[in-house]
């Protein structure tokens, strides 16, 4: 059972109950392994979460504890060791369309393509579009950035943020069943960082797009995500599932907020992982 957390935080850990509607995507105690020269090492054991159409779900752990990994599982780059994947209950056994991933990476987009040709690329090998049709998705989805202007611009000339707008908007063109972000604004400035915070939520209000997140920042885990699975250090062991939607941009800073930043740290890193296994996992 459950323990609450402290009322100040504002922060819910139930035990795990049946939802009243279908997971979009389920991962079913899945083990991650890869091998070095000397050994298999385990990046994660036996993790479990299920994230529903229109969550904004975040995997928040320490660096080292499989969260990147296990994006890239369910992105269909890693298989499994031990456990399943599924997609609509469907096993995920390779990459997708349905799944688009945006990396930290800010030499992610081809140089030798313009702004634009960036995002029709996917849009016409993977979709079929035609050109103008691919052209006019595009444009609609660079202004949903606010990069329309920038269109036949090439990435050398961008800086590191409007790099990764472009990435999100060739991301979100393709119109995936989960958006898959891996720490896609680790490497920015501060003041960047938050920008590109503020304007991923405003596109997942205006599109209501599913988000499967990675970061090892707590203050960002809470601003970007409605629900926080917490991972352990190596290997990653689930430690708890949190509600976290009643925060945003706007409650940093708060007691509220500090006092819930404080308690996902001491959960992180202060309980044994088997004591925490048994807190269970949240549901909104």
């Amino acid at each position: 059972m459950s323990e609450p957390l402290h009322a100040g935080a504002h922060l819910r850990v139930i035990p795990g109950r049946p939802s009243l509607s279908s997971p979009l995507l389920q991962v079913d105690g899945v083990s991650l392994e890869y091998r070095t020269d000397a050994r298999v090492v385990r990046a994660t054991h036996r993790v479990s979460f299920n994230v529903h159409g229109g969550d904004r779900f975040v995997l928040l752990g320490p660096s080292g504890c499989g969260k990147s990994t296990l994006l890239k599982a369910v992105a269909g780059f890693v298989p499994p060791a031990e456990g399943e994947i599924r997609l609509e209950g469907r096993r995920v056994a390779a990459p997708g369309p349905d799944r688009i991933v945006v990396f930290q990476e800010f030499d992610q987009l081809p140089p030798w393509q313009t702004v634009k040709q960036n995002v029709m690329f996917p849009l016409r090998r993977s979709r079929g579009m035609g050109a103008a049709e691919a052209a006019e998705v595009a444009l609609h989805f660079l202004n949903k950035v606010g990069l329309a202007q920038f269109a036949d611009a090439y990435p050398h000339t961008l800086s590191g943020g409007m790099k990764q707008r472009v990435a999100i908007a060739r991301a979100l063109a393709m119109r995936p069943k989960v958006l898959l972000m891996d720490e896609p604004f680790a490497a920015l400035d501060a003041l960047t960082r938050r920008r590109m915070q503020e304007e991923l939520l405003e596109l997942w209000h205006d599109a209501a797009f599913t988000l499967l997140f990675v970061t090892h920042s707590i203050e960002e885990a809470l601003v970007v995500g409605n629900r926080i699975l917490l991972l352990s250090p190596h290997p990653g062991r689930v430690r708890a599932e949190l509600n976290s939607h009643q925060f945003s941009l706007a409650s940093q800073g708060s007691a509220d907020f500090q006092a819930a930043a404080q308690r996902i740290h001491q959960m992180l890193f202060d309980q044994p992982a088997e004591t925490a296994s048994a807190r269970g996992r949240a549901h909104a």
